[in-house]
């Protein structure tokens, strides 16, 4: 039998989300085929074995003595279980399923251990992961293939010891109001909307507090459209189109996981050949940043037609999040898309194998 180790936690500011998602995933795996190994990485870094799913809700895990350490030997593929400095245990991993969600989870760090230890995983790559968090850059990589986005401009921290001149930039590119993201924070974490001079400068100071790299974009007035795509290396299958139906002016962070007047609509009316085009952008993004496995691709829809927002590299797996939702909404339900994620991360493990010979 296969023991499949799954990660989740982390550090970033959607841990909890995480926390989430790993249930709703390790309650999906079938335990007929698989045993599951699972580790969490607390706020403050720490690696701790979890014995149960029951352990996760509530943060009682976090209290756990033992704790994980993955070995990047490529020999080993092995978790260890330590407990003052001693080795109690260690458990040979075939194959690891991180639900992980935003800094230190889902921008290839993880993904690069993994790599390191030659097992197969689940979702995108090193690059994949890197380029879809940063915000800033994956703009660039789609500014390459032709598929319409928000027109933005770029910030690096440095920079901002002359706010002066930034602020004259984006007002020379950008009409006002404008959104201000940090690049590579995750769930909306420190955007602000501006719509003058002052708002803008502190709009940047708080997004300079979550990241190195600033992202100011155009206001696009227009409904949020999502779509999931899942990859087996071979083929590319984009899901149908899901809206998002926010209680906030913009979907943040609160109006997406603490506001329960925030909706999903997997089956919106749109446009004719809106759907299709969105299916059509999600797939040649997905395969620019060179993704694999499974990501979601978010748009907005305004006067003009579909604007490419932002890719997620490990999407949410909680109960309202629209990844699981869109595959249900088209009868594969949660049980069967995580084994598809499985023998995605299968596949992968082959081409390791292959390229090692």
């Amino acid at each position: 039998m296969e023991t499949i180790l799954v990660l989740f936690g982390g550090q970033s500011s959607e841990h909890d989300i995480s926390c989430i998602s790993a249930q709703t995933v390790i309650r999906a795996i079938d335990r007929t085929r698989y045993d599951v190994v699972l580790a969490g990485i607390t706020r403050q870094g720490e690696w701790i074995y979890v014995e149960d799913v029951s352990e996760i809700p509530g943060g009682r895990w976090e209290q756990g003595s033992i704790r994980a350490a993955l070995s990047p030997d490529a020999k080993e593929h092995a978790l260890y279980l330590l407990k003052d400095n001693a080795i109690l245990r260690k458990i040979p991993i075939d194959l690891a399923f991180p639900v992980l969600h935003g800094l230190n989870g889902e921008d290839g760090t993880v993904q690069g251990i993994f790599e390191l230890m030659k097992i197969p995983y689940v979702g995108p790559g090193v690059l994949a992961c890197a380029v879809s968090m940063d915000k800033l850059y994956t703009k660039i990589i789609v500014d390459s293939i032709g598929v319409r986005q928000a027109d933005y401009v770029g910030i690096l921290r440095p920079e901002l010891s002359d706010m002066d001149a930034v602020v004259r930039r984006v007002e020379e590119k950008l009409h006002y109001p404008v959104f201000v993201k940090p690049s590579s924070a995750g769930s909306s974490k420190g955007v602000s909307k501006a719509a003058d001079r002052k708002s803008l400068i502190l709009a940047i100071r708080e997004a300079d507090r979550h990241d190195s790299k600033i992202l100011v974009e155009e206001t696009i007035i227009g409904r949020e459209l999502e779509c999931a795509v899942y990859s087996n290396g071979n083929e590319v299958l984009p899901s149908g189109v899901g809206e998002i139906l926010a209680a906030a002016e913009f979907y943040d962070f609160d109006a997406k996981y603490n506001n329960s007047e925030s909706r999903t609509d997997t089956s919106p009316e749109l446009p004719e050949g809106v759907e299709e085009e969105i299916r059509r952008d999600a797939e040649k993004i997905f395969r620019a940043v060179d993704a694999y496995g499974l990501s979601r691709v978010d748009f907005f829809l305004d006067e003009r037609g579909v604007v490419f927002n932002e890719i997620n590299s490990i999407p949410g797996f909680t109960s309202i999040s629209m990844y699981p939702m869109l595959f249900e909404k088209q009868g594969i339900p949660k049980e069967q898309l995580v084994q598809m994620l499985i023998d995605s991360a299968r596949g992968r493990g082959q081409r390791m194998a292959s390229e090692d010979l």
